[in-house]
């Protein structure tokens, strides 16, 4: 059953009347804009721009959230979190009495706990916050869980980029509702800003399709020369990171992309609107991989 228990993600909590006003000025997404019952999606960056820790981030009442975490992030994100408090009336803490389960596909009834839409792409599902001792008894087949977002193609923190050195654009964090540009100032803003506005970004992570199975960290090149690598497999397809001029430079040349002897296709995700510069056509391999 698609019910399966996020052990790899912990809970921050934040109460407080200040809670708002000082998340809205920290984070990437909109604080200020969210009610109970509402998700987005979220980053802390350092000052210059890259991404300490992205979160899926709930609202569970007009004064109290919680974090959504990578669980070997969770612990810098809280000091981090604490650091940027100062005298503001709000709190952080781990909230080890709760758990994560990610909901998808066909399922049963569910536990009981509070039910929030992942906001980064309705194909991911929902997310169930409920009980530690209930979520034990739940499957913890995490391996089915990577399965399903590699499919999608959606980027995670810490295999398909690196935290601390990566910019929410390479992360693809801004094509997920990651990023509010439409807000004011945060940590890391000013940066982010301008590759919004006066850049486009050399580094994107895309799709990846093959007609054999491959493993993460082969790297594809077109000739001698490196265009990406694999960060991420599952059943004939994975995610990559990819230098975009590179890959349009051997399509336009006609060069072949290889990870070692096999060829591959490079593909757009479904929900990105970043321009690619080639033309969008169902490639011979994808139309093995969907029969």
């Amino acid at each position: 059953m698609p019910l399966i228990h996020l052990t790899d993600r912990t809970l921050i909590r934040a109460d407080g009347p200040d809670a708002v006003k000082l998340l809205h000025s920290v984070v990437t997404c909109n604080v200020k804009t969210m009610a109970p019952g509402d998700a987005r999606y979220g980053g802390l960056l350092t000052p210059q721009g890259k991404i300490i820790s992205d979160f899926l981030f709930y609202g569970l009442a007009e004064e109290s959230f919680l974090f959504d975490a990578p669980v070997d992030r969770a612990e810098d994100l809280l000091k981090r979190l604490i650091f940027h408090r100062l005298r503001a009336k709000v709190t952080f803490a781990v909230a080890a009495d709760l758990a994560v389960a990610a909901v998808f596909g066909d399922h049963g009834a569910l536990p009981e706990g509070r039910l929030f839409t992942d906001p980064r792409y309705p194909g991911l599902g929902q997310r169930l916050v409920l009980d530690k001792a209930a979520a034990d008894g739940l499957s913890s087949d995490l391996a089915a869980y990577e399965a399903h977002r590699i499919a999608l193609g959606i980027p995670k923190g810490g295999a398909d980029f690196t935290y601390g050195d990566t910019f929410p654009h390479e992360a693809d964090m801004d094509q997920l509702g990651g990023v509010d540009f439409r807000k004011g100032c945060y940590v890391g803003q000013e940066v982010v800003s301008r590759m919004e506005h006066r850049s486009t970004p050399r580094n994107r992570l895309v799709e990846v399709i093959f007609p054999t199975p491959l493993a993460v960290g082969q790297e594809i090149v077109a000739g001698d020369k490196s265009v990406g690598q694999l960060t991420s497999v599952t059943e004939g397809r994975g995610i990559a990171t990819v230098r975009l001029d590179r890959a349009t430079d051997a399509r336009a040349e006609g060069v072949p992309l290889k990870a070692g002897a096999v060829e591959v296709e490079l593909r757009k995700p479904e929900w990105a609107t970043f321009p690619l510069d080639w033309e969008k056509k169902v490639s011979a391999l994808d139309a093995k991989f969907k029969s």
